[in-house]
């Protein structure tokens, strides 16, 4: 049934986009996406009534084009990532995520919009929480991952998008709100049980695992139940799969 609810999806031809953007679309969402091509989109869900699709390259947008895709979006979804590849991990643009995360806030700061927009953010495991909060993670997988993302463009640029959230908006945002979800190594399969926690529960050398039909899941419950978005907002939520080894 439809909701009223309109989101702006960038990222909506990945993995885990596509599945958010069938999830948007079944529960009656009418979705603004953003994509390079919309030929990467399944021809059945491209027809749908609910689905405005805007071709081109989200960094490449004008300021002016970026604050009219945004407007009237009660929230923004971002599923942007690095396509893993030689290229695509290593190759430009290294701060796709941040730089992304960037415009879209200062989109939606810029339309100064009398509510607060919802943005979600899919980002990993590999993100530490600002401030040291993230205790789970000893001395040497902190070496570690200050090394990874060291040399690792993706690494970096996720941890990045994060602080930029936590430092630059903040959680007292009048005009922006977020949620960073971070999931551990990502796998198919449908929605199934999934857990959230606060913090990270595995180690980065025996990860947990988790559905990217989960992921999806819980980032469009973010986007349209307000209990799920009260419950996490301002915080990176971690999702695995219910039963999930946790070590």
């Amino acid at each position: 049934m439809p909701t009223g609810q309109t989101v702006l999806l960038v990222g909506g031809t990945g993995r885990t986009g596509q599945r958010v953007l069938q999830q948007l679309l079944s529960r009656g969402v009418v979705v603004r996406v953003i994509v390079r091509s919309r030929g990467k989109i399944a021809a059945d869900i491209a027809l749908n009534p609910n689905l405005a699709v805007v071709e081109g390259d989200l960094l490449s947008l004008s300021e002016e084009e970026m604050q009219r895709h945004v407007s009237g979006c009660e929230a923004v979804i971002s599923c942007l990532g690095h396509v893993v590849s030689f290229r695509g991990v290593l190759g430009p643009p290294h701060r796709l995520v941040t730089l992304a995360t960037t415009r879209l806030c200062r989109a939606i700061e810029a339309l100064q919009p009398a509510q607060p927009v919802r943005l979600v953010l899919m980002s990993s495991v590999s993100v530490n929480r600002p401030g040291g909060l993230d205790t789970r993670r000893g001395m040497f997988e902190l070496g570690f991952m200050w090394m990874l993302r060291g040399v690792i463009p993706p690494a970096r640029d996720n941890q990045q998008a994060a602080n930029f959230l936590h430092d630059s908006i903040g959680t007292d945002n009048p005009f922006v709100q977020w949620v960073a979800v971070r999931p551990d190594t990502l796998l198919e399969g449908d929605v199934s049980q999934y857990a959230l926690h606060q913090g990270l529960v595995s180690s980065l050398f025996a990860p947990a695992r988790t559905n990217m039909a989960n992921v999806a899941h819980f980032m469009c419950e973010l986007a349209t139940n307000p209990k799920t978005w009260n419950d996490w907002q301002g915080k990176l939520p971690v999702i695995i799969n219910a039963g999930s080894s946790m070590t």
